[in-house]
């Protein structure tokens, strides 16, 4: 498993799981989150970018680039 970066991030689809390096559940396991949208870049700050993503049934937040190396993708 590789951390998340810029790159890796603009080939996750929709639907893909990801897992945190330090969370975990209640039962032990890694906190899985699954990808909400299309990564976002932008052409005026080209080192920026923010992928939506969800956890459980209503929690929604943004991976950017500030906290992309707590994430890994699922495989």
């Amino acid at each position: 498993m590789n951390v998340l970066t810029r790159e890796s991030a603009l080939t996750l689809r929709h639907g893909a799981s990801l897992i945190h390096a330090q969370i975990r559940n209640a039962d032990g396991t890694p906190l899985r989150a699954r990808v909400n949208g299309k990564c976002q870049t932008w052409v005026t700050r080209p080192n920026e970018w923010r992928l939506p993503c969800k956890h459980g049934l209503k929690q929604c937040f943004d991976i950017t680039q500030d906290n992309a190396f707590y994430w890994f993708a699922q495989s």
